[in-house]
């Protein structure tokens, strides 16, 4: 069938996951701007990760939440350094994987819609907007902002309600974090996994262990969807 829509993950589909050991060092230093053991900080940043992508925390009421948790009492401004410090390494990690911008424009020059689907804090809508293919993307859907999860099914509605589409009519792209794939495949979408090649075997920080188990369509490269959606229209014409 010709699809409508193809709607996107963001971190490790549209943009490079965080390096794992470059994050465990900006934590430990956070947790040192506050007197905070960097053992127990990291654990309870770990263990908090739903609420910041469910929006409870912002990244200072995360921090605050964390050492009153372990008994420990900063200044405003140690909790505002901390805050700044993980800002600032998100700002200079997020960054687009190479084939993005062509990608989109491609799918863009096509007719297609597209949306975007990610589970993040509240900080990171901001800086993907500054990213160049941002202005591509018909529409956005933080789990931040509307207080819902990938894998849950009123996130992808609530997508393809926006996208004015019906979930049949859609791919979904994604690295199979958050059981995407199963979530979207669940209320009608295609889905298609991205699996970077060597991936598993580099320094990513990997937020979520519940991976999707996936049998399903799986490409190497955001480039093979152009190939994927040829051959779709190829068949329909």
């Amino acid at each position: 069938m010709k699809y409508e829509a193809v709607i996107f993950d963001l971190f490790g589909t549209l943009i490079y996951k965080f390096p794992l050991r470059e994050h465990m060092r900006i934590l430990s230093k956070m947790a040192s701007v506050v007197s905070v053991p960097p053992d127990d900080f990291v654990r309870l940043w770990f263990d908090t990760f739903d609420e910041r992508g469910l929006g409870v925390f912002s990244i200072e009421t995360n921090v605050e939440h964390i050492c009153r948790k372990i008994g420990v009492k900063p200044e405003n401004d140690q909790i505002e350094l901390a805050a700044h410090i993980n800002l600032e390494y998100a700002v200079r990690t997020i960054n687009p994987l190479p084939d993005s911008l062509q990608v989109l424009s491609y799918l863009k020059s096509q007719g297609y819609r597209i949306g975007l689907i990610s589970n993040c804090s509240s900080s990171i809508p901001q800086m993907v907007n500054k990213l160049p293919f941002a202005p591509l993307i018909d529409v956005s859907v933080y789990s931040s902002l509307v207080g819902i999860q990938k894998p849950d099914p009123r996130i992808y509605q609530l997508a393809v309600e926006q996208l004015a589409v019906e979930p049949k009519d859609c791919l979904y792209i994604g690295d199979g974090d958050s059981q995407e794939l199963t979530g979207a495949s669940k209320v009608g979408m295609q889905p298609v996994l991205l699996r970077l090649p060597n991936e598993d075997d580099t320094d990513v920080h990997r937020v979520d262990t519940e991976r999707d188990i996936w049998d399903g369509p799986i490409i190497s490269s955001l480039t093979e969807i152009v190939t994927l959606i040829k051959r779709l229209r190829w068949r329909n014409d």
